[in-house]
């Protein structure tokens, strides 16, 4: 009788102790469901106020671009003014100034001819046979292309020179003229008029600079050495190349190119005009 007593004071004493802790435990659990809850509303109130927020910034910038739309449409309804001459000869100057700088400092930088398909100056066109029976001969590839290399180098120095006369040749432009250029259709109307008024000038100019930085950077010995094994050769035409002329006229001739490509830049993209007077001038099209 006595140990029945004593068993059920036990489980009573483990019943007993056990409840606070069931209790806890389930609080604890109803506790973390119900932040769970509130941190799951608190994501959703916060994707939904995202979604809202995006939502009104579409349509914010519909409006904008619908309000850009109806801008252009009414400014495209009104007539421009004519393009006076005034402007013209001041927009076509400004053009050519800015084309005239970035033209020569790129090809005055180091490879701004030797790497640049456009310019480079390859091997002179009277010279082509003497290349190639040379280039069988052992050593002498190198000297080729090193030979080749250094007259664009020769063009690279001489480059600077150019700006001036460039710049110079803008006062000669008259006001007449450049309301013409301007409303050209060829995107490179103002090189070209430009071409006509300085090139002879630039070859006078350019052609002792070339000379000088022909011998200064060895074209003129690696020429020498080419031309003197290639006229031994039996049955061969000697090679006469004038070397400073060939690379004084390629010199010009990739300045002008270089210009073409900024002028046609400023003509055709909007990006590239990148002051009022530019885009008054040119953004008419």
């Amino acid at each position: 009788m006595f140990i029945r007593i004593a068993s059920a004071l036990l489980v009573a004493g483990l019943l007993a102790t056990a409840a606070p802790v069931a209790h806890a435990q389930t609080t604890a659990a109803k506790k973390a469901a119900a932040a769970k809850k509130t941190t799951a509303a608190k994501k959703a109130a916060a994707t939904k106020a995202a979604a809202a927020k995006t939502a009104a910034a579409k349509t914010a910038a519909a409006k904008a671009a619908a309000d850009r739309a109806a801008a252009d449409k009414a400014a495209a309804a009104v007539p421009l003014a004519p393009l006076t001459e005034s402007q013209a000869s001041a927009g076509i100057k400004e053009a050519l100034n800015k084309g005239i700088l970035k033209a020569v400092e790129f090809a005055s930088e180091p490879d701004g001819f030797n790497t640049n398909d456009d310019i480079h100056i390859p091997f002179p066109e009277d010279a082509i046979l003497m290349k190639t029976t040379l280039s069988k001969f052992p050593g002498m590839n190198t000297l080729i292309s090193t030979f080749e290399t250094q007259l664009n180098r020769a063009a690279e120095a001489a480059a600077p020179k150019a700006k001036d006369i460039f710049l110079n040749a803008l006062a000669n432009i008259s006001i007449t003229d450049a309301l013409t250029l301007v409303t050209s259709g060829s995107t490179d109307a103002a090189t070209q008029f430009l071409r006509k008024s300085t090139e002879a000038q630039l070859v006078a100019a350019f052609r002792p600079d070339i000379s000088a930085a022909i011998d200064q950077v060895g074209a003129g010995k690696a020429y020498a050495k080419m031309t003197s094994q290639y006229n031994r050769i039996p049955l061969m035409t000697p090679v006469q190349t004038d070397l400073t002329a060939y690379t004084t006229q390629k010199a010009v001739d990739g300045l002008f190119i270089l210009l073409a490509n900024e002028e046609g830049k400023i003509r055709k993209n909007p990006a590239a005009r990148t002051t009022d007077l530019l885009k008054q001038v040119f953004g008419r099209k």
